[in-house]
């Protein structure tokens, strides 16, 4: 047994007698033990073949009789469960098509719909398979012709203009690829498209990567990646009520109001049907990195006329969040909070279900463990949420709805969502590093007998990309660090809790091996799928039940707080010292502009006859003061090093008083992270000032956001006002912990 978990669950945070006895060091490596024991990957594979037995999406039968059916195993389980419904608007395809002119006067159809394969899951649904669709886009009737935008984001845009190609008035085809799908109709909408497809280009996830289902894992030529496009640039969840639940009775927005809507019909198609497409084409062809790999010549313009229809039911849909409780038996209003959803687009074999069945594994066995006399200190609240897919809608939902009760209970929520085979991947709050590195430092991998905590230092010692990947590969490269994690933007459960709300979060998952992306959000995301491709033997879902059951567990009888305040300062600098250069190398791309613009002025002179092509202007970079920020960064490390040496030195010792002084004060830490007037031009529903969604980079984290992005989109004030806002939080941040240092000096 490692000897940190054994810590963290046995007395590591031990307090005085007036609190609730610690469990001894052998206690927890028997409860561990009894834990690991009650894990049955043969069951939680029987559990998956039912949950991904029919559709479940939305509105779905078998998305309510899932519901319905997890509710009755926590409560078998001796969990207090109930069921949360909200009224949501949620659109369903009426009808829809993709048409073009085809040889003698007659008309091309696609096929918008993927055909079963026999002896599969998919060959047995009847009813309720979704055709080719995506959430929130605009519906609409459209003709004109085809622009191929390759992967449809901002550089792309910047190319065409280039080019000299338009997409006003056009229809734009994208690739699945380099950045969140809603983006590539967003960005078309904002440059004057009327429609939009985007398809699965074989070189991202199809024939190139693998044989094709079912011969592997990789995405058949008619596979299509469903989705959803919501604007979530201002808010999440449900479009017509930010901020607030969607209860029966809540204030709604409207279609037209609701910002989170896009304007443009748009729909998924497979790689078989764009082939057809883009082989029609007949316009200039496009540049070396944008042709992908289908045998065609791929072309960026076109004369010939394509018919775009999307006609959609929006009524509001109920959806059903599957809430179980155990009390907690010395602090039972401190609340841990885990979650993973239910529903998929198709049937969600992988995504979500992998992910659900550890949940449920987890909630078995604190269930056995309680019947056999073990109590959480704080009370644990299991959560399967519904509606992930469209927008977060389930998670997003209940945390507004319940928004003033989890400021004040929430102490963390832990997430998780498709799994597969592999290293584990954490991502959340950075004040949690020391946290998470402990709660699961005794897992070993089942595949190398490594430990799990090894294998990831060593997969993250080879990261490369961007500054913050390098600055992980050097943490890990130091053994007397603890493990960095993910900063995280959006993409799962975990958004309200983290964006909107301040509490701090962790998400786990594995993955790297065993392969989903070929069958993500189609009709072959299958039980069959899942089990000989993505995790055979329903290893690595075990594996996630363990881990994310560690976590819950020590957190929830943890007596001392989680966070780590030095963790989360050297993230802090690390974040500054980005700006820093992200600003420097604006400015040297600008003046460096400048002087070719000059040189190309002379030479014109030079030589009237001899044309000269300049790029596209850069904006002059002011030379920004950043010191408000370097002070907030020292003042914070040298806050977070009182804190941490205090916690170290006298933590064991508090009286029950104190303790309860100290958890309240740090129950609130990652809440003065927020500033309530939001990000500029995003509204206020994105609080956080150190992790958002980026606005065009869509799942991925912009850190810093209120800063970052300003700079990234040349809007100098906005940048310049954030570098204060953002120094305000990582000030407060440290005069929490200022207030917690205090408390454990006094």
């Amino acid at each position: 047994m490692h000897r940190s978990l054994l810590l963290t669950l046995g007395g590591l945070l031990c307090v005085g007698a007036a609190a609730a006895a610690p469990m001894a060091p052998q206690d927890g490596a028997a409860m561990l033990s009894r834990f690991d024991a009650q894990i049955d990957p043969k069951e939680m594979g029987g559990w998956m073949k039912l949950l991904a037995a029919e559709p479940n999406q939305v509105g779905s039968p078998h998305d309510k009789s899932n519901a319905e059916w997890i509710l009755g195993q926590f409560r078998s389980w001796g969990w207090d469960a109930h069921i949360e419904t909200f009224q949501v608007l949620y659109p369903t395809p009426v009808s829809e098509a993709v048409e073009m002119p085809g040889a003698h006067g007659k008309v091309w159809k696609a096929t918008l719909q993927e055909p079963p394969i026999p002896g599969d899951t998919s060959a047995r649904a009847k009813q309720y398979v979704l055709p080719a669709y995506v959430a929130y886009q605009g519906d609409g009737d459209v003709t004109a012709p085809l622009v191929y935008v390759n992967y449809g984001n901002r550089d792309d845009y910047k190319r065409l203009q280039q080019e000299g190609i338009s997409v006003k008035g056009k229809i734009v085809i994208a690739r699945y690829g380099h950045g969140w799908r809603g983006l590539k109709p967003l960005l078309a909408e904002v440059h004057g498209a009327i429609g939009c497809l985007i398809y699965s280009d074989p070189q991202e996830d199809g024939y190139s990567t693998g044989a094709a289902y079912p011969a592997g894992p990789a995405r058949p030529a008619e596979g299509i990646q469903r989705g959803s496009v919501e604007d979530v640039s201002e808010f999440q969840g449900d479009p017509l009520t930010p901020g607030v639940g969607a209860t029966k009775d809540a204030r709604r927005l409207t279609r037209a109001t609701s910002p989170a809507i896009l304007k443009i019909p748009t729909l998924p198609i497979s790689y078989a049907d764009a082939q057809v497409l883009l082989s029609a084409m007949n316009g200039k062809i496009a540049p070396a990195p944008w042709r992908g790999h289908l045998p065609i010549t791929y072309r960026i313009d076109s004369t010939v006329p394509v018919h775009l229809m999307v006609k959609s039911d929006w009524s509001l849909k109920p959806i059903y969040d599957v809430i179980a409780t155990i009390r907690g038996s010395a602090w039972p209003d401190q609340w841990v909070v885990r979650g993973n959803h239910h529903d998929g687009w198709v049937f969600g074999a992988s995504d979500p279900e992998a992910g659900q069945v550890a949940l449920l594994a987890e909630a078995k066995a604190i269930g056995g463990l309680v019947r056999s006399g073990w109590r959480p200190k704080r009370t644990i609240v299991y959560a399967s949420w519904d509606a992930e897919e469209p927008g977060l809608l389930g998670s997003t939902e209940w945390a507004e709805a319940h928004a003033d009760t989890l400021r004040q209970k929430a102490v963390v929520y832990f997430n998780t969502d498709a799994n597969g085979r592999g290293i584990l991947r954490v991502g959340g709050s950075e004040d949690l590093e020391k946290f998470a590195d402990r709660a699961i430092g005794s897992l070993t991998d089942p595949e190398t007998g490594a430990s799990v905590n090894a294998r990831r230092r060593a997969h993250m010692e080879l990261a490369a990309g961007s500054d913050h990947d390098r600055a992980l590969a050097r943490r890990a490269a130091d053994p007397s660090k603890d493990l960095g994690v993910e900063p995280l933007g959006t993409g799962s459960d975990y958004t309200a809790f983290l964006h909107f709300l301040g509490v701090p979060v962790l998400d786990f998952g594995y993955g790297g091996e065993g392969s989903y992306g070929g069958i993500y959000h189609s009709r072959y995301d299958t039980y069959e799928h899942h089990s000989r491709f993505v995790d055979p033997g329903f290893v690595y879902d075990a594996m996630l039940a363990r881990t994310t059951g560690r976590a819950v567990m020590a957190a929830a009888d943890a007596v001392l707080p989680l966070q780590n305040g030095g963790d989360f300062a050297d993230a802090a600098a690390q974040y500054v010292s980005e700006l820093k250069t992200l600003a420097s190398n604006m400015r040297k791309a600008a003046d460096a502009q400048k002087k070719l613009l000059a040189a190309n002025a002379y030479a014109l002179a030079a030589d009237p006859t001899k044309p000269h092509a300049n790029p596209p202007p850069l904006a002059p970079v002011p030379d920004f003061d950043f010191s408000p920020l370097d002070r907030a960064v020292a003042g914070l490390r040298k806050s977070a090093a009182a804190y941490d040496a205090a916690l170290a030195a006298r933590g064991a010792g508090l009286s029950a008083d104190k303790l309860a002084r100290l958890q309240e004060v740090m129950r609130n830490l990652d809440r003065t992270l927020l500033f309530h007037g939001g990000l500029p031009g995003r509204g206020t529903w994105y609080q956080n000032l150190i992790y958002a969604p980026g606005r065009y980079s869509g799942y991925g984290a912009s850190t810093m956001p209120g800063v970052r992005e300003p700079l990234e989109e040349e809007r100098w004030a906005d940048a310049a006002r954030y570098i204060g806002l953002t120094a305000g939080v990582l000030n407060a941040y440290g005069a929490q912990l200022d207030k917690a240092t205090a408390i454990l000096n006094s």
